[in-house]
């Protein structure tokens, strides 16, 4: 067996230990300490926390749970988080935003908020803390051309963690609903034998549709929901 033959071999049998890896790996922690629920007429506010990164590109998953909740046969009454901000502006800003139910409670008794927040209807106020972040990588690919063509050799490999804590503030009762932990690890890699394929995995989105259905299932379910921490994760 030649060099190029052995070389060949090794790479498939990464390939194949890398591919068996790939995916999407979640992990949801569920909390919730009352028996709130979100009434016909009540309305829900997905907010992200600014005070402490740049959340620039968290807005994508921001508006992905608001879509999310506002659409489909079991649709709640999702307030534009955008326009939310604008109609409290400018309690809402990262540097004097609530950061608890205490800082809301004392933001209430200021004119005209409560007056404003009543006005749009909102009563579940759903803080989401976290991001998406790459975490670790390796491998190369080299490509070369010569008199009987081009073509590129190698494995690259990457990791992405999407972690996200998720906070529900009922204004009604003033108070936290509840906590919902989620985590979601992705492994992407791309091979390359002649020609690079990248397998993507997309730890994002799947934090977005993980976090929707336990919103939704939270903010509906009374009793026997979530009354302790606990992993309903698997690989996905």
């Amino acid at each position: 067996m030649n060099r190029t033959a052995i070389l060949k071999t090794g790479i498939l049998g990464m390939l194949v230990t890398l591919l068996c890896s790939c995916g999407v790996t979640s992990r949801i922690e569920p909390y919730k300490q009352t028996n709130s629920v979100i009434g016909a007429d009540d309305q829900l506010v997905v907010l992200a926390r600014k005070h402490h990164t740049n959340y620039e590109a968290e807005s994508d998953i921001v508006e992905c749970i608001s879509d999310g909740l506002a659409n489909g046969s079991e649709a709640l009454n999702v307030h534009s988080s955008v326009e939310f901000e604008d109609k409290l502006y400018p309690w809402f800003e990262p540097s004097i935003a609530p950061l608890d139910t205490e800082d809301l409670s004392e933001l209430l008794e200021k004119p005209g908020v409560a007056g404003r927040i009543e006005e749009t209807r909102v009563r579940f106020v759903v803080w989401l803390d976290g991001s998406t972040e790459r975490v670790a990588s390796g491998g190369g690919i080299s490509c070369a051309a010569g008199v009987g063509g081009a073509g590129c050799m190698g494995l690259a490999w990457w990791e992405d963690d999407a972690r996200y804590d998720v906070t529900v503030w009922d204004i009604q009762e003033l108070a936290s609903a509840g906590t919902i932990y989620a985590d979601y690890k992705g492994r992407s890699v791309m091979p390359a034998i002649v020609i690079p394929i990248p397998l993507i995995a997309r730890p994002r989105a799947a934090a977005c549709k993980g976090l929707t259905q336990q919103l939704r299932e939270f903010l509906t379910s009374p009793f026997g929901y979530g009354s302790s921490p606990s992993l309903i994760g698997a690989t996905e």
